[in-house]
């Protein structure tokens, strides 16, 4: 769900705690580019808004099943913060698919309360990329490998330079750089 409104340009943030693998230091931003690989692991239908889930309702049947990931994004950070209080993170509403209360039992979840927000310019590929499953993929972490390269060449912005900056003003007045690819 996170994934398509990202593809569709409806998300311009994405929301990380960390995943239970990432161990004591928690979520870092190890990548300024990534692909966007899609799962229904954590995004239950009942933790977004509601127009996400009628999408959900609408896509549902054309998903990829489970013997298989579908790559059809990759994003470039714009930059990133991490949000110390809840108020910051609920300054963001309109910017994600997360229902208010998803996002505060993100925030509190764990050893710290916080939570790091990454503004996304994401791209659709020239062409979807259907991958068999790997046991390597499963498992609550935010960065993983691919067991193969992917090609970027031709992918087009989901949205353009001026509606990205006018959704993501004054979102991220000061912000962390991406590391470099």
């Amino acid at each position: 769900m996170v994934v398509d409104a990202l593809g569709r340009g409806e998300q311009i943030i994405i929301l990380r705690k960390g995943g239970l693998r990432e161990g004591r230091g928690g979520f870092q931003v190890e990548h300024s580019e990534f692909l966007l690989f899609p799962t229904l692991f954590h995004q239950q239908r009942e933790s977004v808004i509601a127009s996400a889930q009628a999408r959900y309702d609408e896509i549902a049947p054309g998903l990829a099943g489970p013997e298989s990931v579908r790559l059809e994004y990759f994003c470039r950070l714009a930059g990133w913060r991490r949000l110390e209080s809840l108020q910051a993170a609920e300054e963001l509403r309109g910017q994600h698919i997360w229902r208010d209360e998803v996002i505060a039992e993100r925030f509190d979840w764990g050893r710290s309360k916080g939570i790091h927000a990454l503004a996304a310019r994401v791209f659709r590929l020239a062409a979807r990329i259907e991958l068999p499953m790997a046991a390597a993929y499963s498992g609550c972490k935010s960065w993983l490998e691919l067991e193969r390269d992917i090609d970027l060449t031709g992918a087009q912005l989901a949205l353009d330079d001026a509606c990205f900056a006018a959704r993501l003003n004054g979102y991220f007045t000061e912000v962390h750089q991406a590391p470099s690819a």
